[in-house]
C-alpha cells in the first residue's frame, strides 16, 4: 500500500474521495468485529470552488467545528479536512486511509450533494443498540426510517442521491467495510474509487 503525507492528501482532495479510519478504542474494535471489516469509520471529501477541502461524515464526538452551522455538535457534520485529519489521527489515534474518486462530478450532482448536507447536517448519531438494529435491518434489505444516521449510511445516502449508487440498496445495508477495496462497491456512471493510500499523521 502506498502512502501520502497529510499535505499531499489535502492537495489532491476532490469531491467523492473516501476516507477510512481504523482506531484502537473498544468501540472501534467492536464495530470492526460486528461488521467483519478492517475499518470502523468512513467519510467523504467535499471540495467546493475556492473553499478548503471539507469532510462530510457523522460521529459521536463534537471536537470539530461544523462549517455548515459554525457549531460543535455530535452527529452528521461538515468539517475542514485538515482539522479532521489532525483530530482523527491525533486525539482519536486512528490510522487514516484515502481512496481517490475517479469520475466526473456534474453540477447537478454537486447540487444534490448540497441538498443532502442541508437535510442531514446535525442529525444525531444512533445509540449503540439502535445502530446495531439499523445495520441488521439493512442486512435483511429493510430500509430504516430512524432520523439518527451512522457514518456508512450517511455516505450511502449521499452517493445514492448523487446518482453514484443503486437506489434499490437500502442505505443501512452499508457498513464502513463496504467502502474498503476488499469489498466490491459498484459505482454508477463510470465512476470508481482507487486503491487505499495510507495517510501519514502529522505530516501536513
Amino acid at each position: 500500500m502506498s502512502t501520502l503525507s497529510a499535505a499531499e492528501a489535502l492537495e489532491q482532495a476532490r469531491t467523492g474521495d473516501v476516507w477510512l479510519f481504523r482506531g484502537p478504542s473498544g468501540a472501534d474494535k467492536a464495530i470492526r468485529l460486528l461488521t467483519n471489516a478492517p475499518v470502523n469509520h468512513v467519510a467523504m471529501v467535499v471540495q467546493l470552488e475556492d473553499l478548503p477541502p471539507l469532510l462530510w461524515h457523522t460521529e459521536m464526538g463534537r471536537t470539530l467545528e461544523d462549517v455548515w452551522t459554525g457549531e460543535h455538535s455530535r452527529g452528521a457534520q461538515l468539517n475542514r479536512l485538515d482539522d479532521a485529519i489532525g483530530v482523527w489521527t491525533g486525539k482519536y489515534r486512528q490510522i487514516a486511509f484515502v481512496r481517490h474518486f475517479d469520475g466526473e462530478i456534474s453540477r447537478d450532482q454537486e447540487d444534490a450533494l448540497l441538498r443532502v448536507i442541508a437535510e442531514y447536517d446535525g442529525r444525531p448519531f444512533p445509540r449503540t443498540r439502535r445502530l446495531v438494529g439499523k445495520w441488521l435491518s439493512g442486512r435483511l434489505r429493510r430500509e430504516a426510517s430512524e432520523q439518527a444516521v451512522y457514518c456508512a449510511e450517511l455516505l450511502a445516502i449521499t452517493f445514492t442521491r448523487m446518482g453514484l449508487l443503486d437506489a434499490r440498496t437500502p442505505a443501512n445495508w452499508f457498513d464502513p467495510g463496504r467502502f474498503w477495496s476488499g469489498d466490491r462497491l459498484d459505482l454508477l456512471g463510470g465512476a470508481s474509487l482507487g486503491p487505499e493510500q495510507a495517510v501519514e499523521p502529522g505530516s501536513g
